[in-house]
């Protein structure tokens, strides 16, 4: 689990950092930790590294932590976030930027391990992109124009969509085909078997066998009938691996 600590007073931070540690040691709660100074700073961090938690203050120079914390769950996988203040009065402001969490400093450890086993279940956010919607009717087919007329694909042989421009490639079991539907209505479509690995491509879930890291550090799809390798952004890289689990 990846934690970012987001705070302009040193000393705080490090509190928290000793924390984490001292909560590693007691739980099976492992945690890699990154700090940042700002909200700016912390938005630059996201971006490079991911993490699954953002241990937030409020005030702080720059971007304070209400703002940060609005442009963060603005993200397609936005991380939990956790406020750590000395200050009580921007607690309403914080749950409706949708915080897990509004810790008051100096942050006692048992809490901050509370939060951090909640923070531990997907959010909101995430389970929708890998669950599908009951009250969605369930398509078997794409049906596709070809200069013979139209034709129709089984969604269980179409193993991608990726979108370049305003066309979507369909790799499927018998060929490509190019399509103009966005990739966002697809996703809505057949969230059932489909799984956001990029935000221009679209995996079945049943060809998503693993990820694995080249040496460029760029993440890429394993898939059961098809050679080609994937890349999976780094905002999507947790919730395919909780998908895969």
């Amino acid at each position: 689990m990846k934690i970012l600590i987001v705070d302009d007073e040193s000393l705080a931070r490090e509190r928290l950092q000793r924390q984490l540690k001292e909560i590693n040691a007691d739980t099976e709660i492992e945690c890699e930790i990154i700090e940042a100074e700002n909200g700016l700073m912390a938005l630059e961090k996201i971006q490079q590294h991911n993490p699954d938690i953002v241990l937030l203050d409020i005030r702080m120079p720059g971007m304070d932590g209400i703002a940060a914390a609005t442009k963060i769950s603005q993200l397609e996988t936005p991380p939990a976030i956790i406020f750590t203040t000395a200050f009580d009065e921007y607690a309403l402001d914080a749950f409706e930027s949708h915080a897990i969490a509004y810790l008051l400093k100096p942050v006692r450890k048992e809490k901050l391990e509370k939060a951090i086993q909640s923070a531990k279940r997907l959010n909101r956010v995430q389970l929708q992109s890998i669950q599908p919607d009951d009250n969605h009717t369930k398509e078997d087919h794409l049906s596709v124009r070809i200069h013979s007329g139209v034709r129709k694909i089984d969604i269980k042989d179409i193993y991608y969509f990726q979108a370049e421009h305003k066309y979507v490639t369909v790799k499927y079991n018998g060929g490509e085909v190019i399509i103009e539907d966005p990739l966002k209505n697809l996703e809505s479509r057949f969230a059932e078997d489909f799984i956001r690995i990029h935000r221009n491509a679209l995996v079945a879930k049943q060809q998503l066998v693993a990820i694995r890291k080249d040496r460029q550090g760029r993440y890429l799809t394993d898939l059961k009938d098809v050679e080609e390798k994937l890349e999976v952004s780094r905002r999507h890289v947790a919730i395919v691996r909780q998908f895969l689990k």
